[in-house]
């Protein structure tokens, strides 16, 4: 009995041996706590800093395991801080000495990273009986957070180091709380430490750890095109040919009928594609008149298209829906090439938006039930706007059968090349740009997204071209604006292919058919001053233009609220169909 007590004091005092000073736990733990509080509540201001941080909370998460092994006893789970304490020293060592690394490699990283020690602690909670709670939550917080990192990849930029700091923060209260647990072996007769502290904090991460993953749940409902959009097996070469329409119902106004449509375009000249779209008629007008609408930006993912978004005119910005429809005037809407049908979608490129208009306009006339008049009035806004002017340019000579009545441009991305050099620097450069980018580098050989994007920038850029602007998940790419220490270029935009095709995208083809457009002098998106440029040099071609400019409205408040514009466009257009003579504020 003497021999077995002495055995178990010489153990005892052997373990005593390999624990830290308390001191030296207390300020580890406290250094730990504090960097994982950092990370929870500190917005980074740039993606170096924050690759830098979650490279120093790396190498302290090691020291953080190597710590609890040395001071663990004889636990069964011992050996896996062992195990855990050099991969995190390796990751953090890799994140800080390995040149380029990005952040997309960061969320991979650290979503296994977050996955393997929420598995330590599950695992740890069938090898050792002490806070076996605290360890189920803690890990199963760990691993939720972890496949969030790599579901979410560009959640990382914001988020990656809230949930590390997360871990790091729970690690370190556990530190601190150890001193209270001086000897290896719970004595007889000795109350058990309080665990309710550890408990706590674990059942904390958890509950952050789930509301995290049901809210990314939540944001993820970008549609799928179905069966409607999927090409034919035989596509005629004539463009402007329907191929098959259905009836469409979702937010249509009451009173009218309306059906999706696909249809056969090109994108240049020569080169055949397909578009999809939406034709909406009033309800026992006969030869109703037709406006033909060029929605604004949604995205440029092929689920982008208006027909597959909940409400496909608000998505895209058009004004006065209901009250075109109450006028006795149709709508045909298209969805532009690549967005619902036929990927990659032109962003900006003038020529395949207009041709995806005019296209539209000519198929809607074969539908047997549709009773469509021979005037049709162009409207745009933002990137429709731009089309609308290349759509009233290109009409004479590519759709000379159509009686284009009018065009009407809403802050129009008409001047291509000074809208991007003034959004370049900018946050919303880096939510435009990549669609820029990606447009142009799908549409032209000349211009290679590697050419212009920042490396550290691709995970930006490939998630903000996948998502649409209705996306909920939209708000992740506009918040990631915010980290980003420096512009997503690598050269100046408005040089190299880029700049040329930008400019080449300028609509300068004159518009035979009367035009107004209408500026929000407001407008930080397309800005007032390099409209006046391009409005000045239509002016000096000799094109008339009717410039309307509104004081106190937006890229969106021009064509939303009370803006005076909206009752101005319905005279307009009704003047543009009675024949009335334009007016030329030139």
């Amino acid at each position: 009995m003497s021999a077995a007590r002495e055995s178990h004091s010489d153990a005892a005092r052997s373990h005593r041996t390999l624990r830290l000073p308390v001191w030296v736990t207390v300020a580890l733990g406290m250094v730990i706590a504090v960097t994982g509080l950092l990370l929870i509540t500190r917005p980074f201001a740039s993606v170096g800093l924050l690759v830098l941080t979650l490279s120093v909370g790396s190498m302290l998460a090691a020291v953080v395991e190597l710590v609890t092994w040395i001071t663990a006893g004889r636990h069964a789970g011992r050996w896996l801080h062992l195990l855990l304490a050099p991969l995190l020293l390796a990751l953090g060592v890799v994140m800080l000495t390995v040149p380029g690394v990005t952040v997309g490699l960061v969320a991979i990283l650290f979503g296994w990273a977050l996955i393997a020690l929420g598995v330590a602690d599950l695992l740890r909670v069938l090898l050792e009986r002490e806070g076996r709670a605290a360890r189920l939550m803690g890990g199963l917080a760990a691993v939720v957070f972890g496949v969030v990192a790599l579901t979410w990849p560009d959640v990382t930029v914001l988020a990656i180091g809230a949930l590390f700091g997360v871990w790091l923060l729970v690690s370190g209260i556990r530190l601190v709380l150890a001193v209270s647990r001086r000897e290896p072996f719970q004595q007889e007769g000795r109350p058990r430490p309080r665990s309710w502290p550890r408990t706590v904090v674990s059942a904390s991460a958890l509950v952050v750890a789930v509301a995290l993953a049901l809210l990314g749940a939540r944001l993820m409902g970008t549609p799928i095109p179905d069966a409607f959009y999927a090409p034919p097996a035989e596509i005629p070469d004539q463009p402007g040919v329907l191929l098959r329409a259905e009836p469409f119902t979702r937010a249509i106004p009451e009173g009218s009928t309306a059906w999706r449509i696909l249809y056969t375009t090109t994108r240049d000249e020569g080169v055949p594609a397909i578009s999809s779209g939406l034709v909406v008629v009033p309800n026992g007008v006969e030869d109703a008149p037709t406006i033909a609408w060029a929605h604004g930006t949604t995205g440029a993912a092929e689920s982008c298209a208006p027909t597959l978004l909940p409400d496909p005119f608000v998505s895209g910005a058009m004004p006065n829906t209901e009250e075109v429809l109450l006028n006795g005037w149709a709508i045909v809407a298209t969805d532009y090439v690549g967005l619902g049908a036929d990927p990659p979608h032109p962003y900006l490129v003038g020529q395949a938006a207009a041709r995806s208009v005019l296209d539209a306009v000519r198929a809607s006339r074969q539908l047997a039930d549709a009773s469509l008049g021979d005037k049709v009035v162009v409207w745009g806004h933002s990137q429709g706007g731009a089309a609308a002017l290349w759509t009233g340019g290109l009409a004479p000579s590519y759709a000379p059968e159509l009686d284009i009545a009018g065009v009407a441009a809403m802050a129009p991305a008409a001047n291509l090349p000074a809208m991007i050099e003034q959004l370049a620097d900018g946050p919303a450069g880096t939510i435009v740009g990549p669609l820029v980018l990606a447009g142009y580098a799908a549409h032209y050989a000349d211009v290679h997204v590697e050419d212009y994007l920042l490396p550290a920038a691709t995970l930006t850029f490939q998630e903000t071209v996948a998502r649409c602007w209705s996306d909920s998940a939209f708000i992740v790419s506009v918040l990631g604006t915010t980290v980003m220490d420096r512009p997503i270029w690598t050269q100046d935009p408005s040089d190299g292919p880029l700049g040329a095709r930008l400019e080449h995208n300028v609509p300068r083809l004159p518009i035979e058919a009367p035009l107004l457009l209408a500026q929000g002098l407001t407008d930080t998106l397309v800005s007032a001053t390099a409209q006046q440029r391009y409005v000045e040099e239509l002016c000096a071609s000799g094109q008339q233009v009717d410039f309307r400019g509104f004081e106190g409205k937006d890229h969106m408040g021009v064509v939303t609220g009370d803006s005076p514009l909206l009752g101005q466009l319905m005279e307009w257009t009704q003047d543009r169909l009675d024949g009335a003579p334009p007016i030329d504020t030139c």
